[in-house]
């Protein structure tokens, strides 16, 4: 990232905490440039971006100062604390830097916004998203790439098409993807589950439904799984794409939060594939915003022309204006200084959830477990005792302005469910987590004891 895009974070930090309140003076160029040990040219380049984006102002002669009202809402707790919501935090939308982008993007590929591109996606946008893909440890080519207006339509199309292997069912992880299920289940796709704990999946069942159903892909979260917030090891990720290479099942592997990752070491399950039985998809509405609908579909070569007639089929083409403004915004290091700040915001959250999670179920009494990561994340789930109702506990808290969400949507209609309850911290302010998740576990121990 640049000097100057990580200087920009620093100081936007800095504006809207302690010292820098609203209408106070910043240091001078001369102090900053000696306080982050950089040259003044890109103190000047980092302040006049910030005062583009409203939150700092300069004074001929006398300096630059913080915008009256910046923060004039920090430290306020919020009325609702929304533990349910899995949406990116509003407060870290890039709304100013996309908006750069959409501008910049109109201006340099108007000729090509305002006309149908084509079902496989932007060249250049293929063109960058691929070296960002070796990042992750995604090694692939253009003609494998595929720009899809989100996941859920990539796995729309997966689930539609006609597979090599000539098999009709898909087989999903429970609890797993929500509108993955309304979707099968509506169409009447031909689908099974199989059960997923913060332990894993038992390999010996995933295997003998390999071998004996007619599967056509199984579709996993193997990092940060949502709901339950839990990755798979290196090994586990081995072994299922030898599995898959032996029976023939494709594996769909929706990689939506990797840009989350903080070990540097996990790979995703693409890496260890070496039969072309992994689907590769990657989402950019978790980390920008989720009206950008778009994601990427890496496919393996058997199956491009048939992804691709029927991607054209569905929408002849993913927005050319997003795509256009997506490029600019990953070439121009716009999307790496965002990245760093949210993943230092989400890193912060989810150390507390964990530390008042631990805390809390330590003294409910046995009215709930938690199983901790080994490194936390912004998202989990508690198992709850089974004499303790979550319906009842997701109203309770609800009248004191606490938000629940039960797994209820994300299981099969007949698959068996655990009484689990996930929580979601993208949209508690960090002020919050502590005292919701003490008022959580309060009332689970009020129920523990009527058991």
């Amino acid at each position: 990232m640049y000097m100057y895009l990580k200087l920009m974070n620093e100081l936007e930090e800095l504006i809207l905490k302690e010292p820098y309140r609203d209408g106070q003076k910043l240091p001078s160029i001369r102090t900053l440039s000696e306080q982050y040990g950089c040259s003044k040219s890109t103190i000047i380049k980092a302040l006049d971006e910030l005062e583009k984006r409203h939150l700092i102002y300069a004074m001929p002669k006398s300096g630059y100062y913080v915008v009256k009202g910046t923060n004039a809402s920090r430290g306020q707790a919020s009325p609702i604390l929304n533990f349910s919501e899995a949406a990116p935090d509003p407060n870290v939308f890039p709304y100013l830097d996309f908006q750069h982008c959409i501008n910049k993007a109109i201006d340099t590929y108007q000729k090509d916004l305002f006309v149908y591109g084509t079902a496989k996606g932007m060249a250049s946008l293929i063109d960058i998203v691929r070296k960002q893909l070796m990042g992750y440890q995604v090694f692939t080519e253009e003609r494998n790439i595929f720009v899809v207006s989100g996941v859920q339509q990539a796995l729309s199309l997966l689930a539609a098409m006609p597979f090599p292997n000539g098999k009709m069912t898909v087989l999903i992880e429970q609890p797993g993807y929500h509108l993955l299920i309304e979707y099968l289940e509506t169409r009447r796709v031909p689908v099974i589950g199989i059960e997923r704990s913060f332990a894993g999946i038992d390999f010996d069942r995933l295997e003998n439904i390999f071998r004996t159903e007619d599967i056509k892909f199984f579709y996993t979260m193997p990092r940060f799984h949502n709901p339950l917030g839990c990755s798979y090891t290196s090994q586990e990720k081995k072994r299922l794409a030898r599995l898959a290479a032996k029976y023939d099942v494709y594996i769909v592997e929706d990689d939506y939060l990797a840009d989350f990752e903080q070990d540097s070491k996990a790979d995703p399950l693409f890496a260890y594939d070496d039969s072309s039985h992994v689907i590769y998809l990657k989402s950019y509405s978790k980390i920008i915003f989720p009206g950008l609908r778009i994601g990427i579909a890496v496919i393996p070569v058997l199956l491009t022309e048939t992804f691709r007639l029927y991607k054209k089929q569905d929408d002849i083409d993913s927005s050319m204006l997003s795509q256009a403004a997506l490029e600019i915004y990953l070439r121009s290091g716009m999307f790496d200084r965002h990245l760093a700040k949210i993943r230092s915001r989400y890193a912060a959250r989810a150390k507390l959830l964990d530390a008042a999670l631990t805390k809390e179920a330590a003294r409910s009494g046995g009215a709930f477990m938690y199983e901790r990561s080994k490194i936390p994340f912004i998202h989990t789930h508690i198992l709850l005792d089974k004499a303790i109702s979550a319906t009842q506990l997701i109203a309770k808290l609800k009248k004191e302005s606490i938000l629940l969400e039960s797994l209820d949507r994300n299981y099969l209609k007949n698959f068996e469910r655990n009484n689990i309850v996930k929580l979601n911290a993208t949209n508690v302010n960090e002020d919050d987590i502590a005292r919701g998740i003490e008022r959580i576990g309060a009332i689970l121990a009020e129920s523990a004891c009527r058991i």
